[in-house]
């Protein structure tokens, strides 16, 4: 009987902790899932440097994006890339090839990631992943892509994000020098016409 006793007092140990970890681990994503929500709900706009990682070609410059679905992102180098979202459309143009690309933003993952109102209801909805050392992972299966969006464990902001397109395509977006809530001029959200 002894024994019995001491197997079924280590059973209801074990259960008792598996229970307050589990409680534990569920309070913790939820008020991560809380700050990020708090974060993206008070930025009405965000400027930062970014490093494009797709097809093992890195490109850097940086970006604006004003809330909802307005970016402008400058490219560096010689090519004079730039790409405008008025919120409607999606224009990539590049000085140096004459290339001009037009898109509905609709059809472009940008929909979803300049969207910060269907970020926070998706951050409502799903499990988020804390596994990184540094970043809270939301991952987000929509339109045929697969996207991730990293918030920094930190301070709760986003600091990129990787999409994967229906040809297995992947477009890493690493963020920095982030700045929130600055003047911005709404005339670099005019779409620049082709040459």
């Amino acid at each position: 009987k002894l024994i019995m006793w001491e197997k079924e007092m280590c059973f209801k140990q074990f259960f008792s902790f598996l229970i307050i970890f589990l409680l534990g681990s569920t309070e913790a994503h939820s008020s991560q899932k809380q700050k990020i929500i708090e974060k993206l709900d008070n930025i009405q706009n965000v400027s930062f440097n970014f490093s494009q990682v797709m097809k093992d070609k890195i490109e850097e410059g940086n970006c604006k994006i004003h809330y909802p679905k307005k970016i402008f992102c400058k490219y560096s180098g010689k090519s004079g890339k730039i790409l405008v979202s008025n919120g409607k459309t999606l224009v990539i143009k590049v000085k140096r090839s004459g290339a001009y690309y037009i898109y509905p933003i609709e059809k472009t993952p940008l929909n979803l990631i300049l969207d910060k109102n269907y970020l926070i209801e998706k951050i409502n909805e799903i499990k988020i992943s804390d596994k990184e050392k540094e970043n809270i992972t939301l991952e987000i299966k929509e339109n045929n892509q697969n996207l991730q969006i990293f918030f920094d464990k930190k301070n709760f902001v986003i600091n990129g994000w990787k999409t994967t397109d229906i040809y297995n395509n992947e477009n890493l977006m690493i963020i920095s020098a982030i700045k929130i809530n600055e003047s911005l001029n709404d005339k670099i959200f005019i779409l620049p016409k082709s040459d």
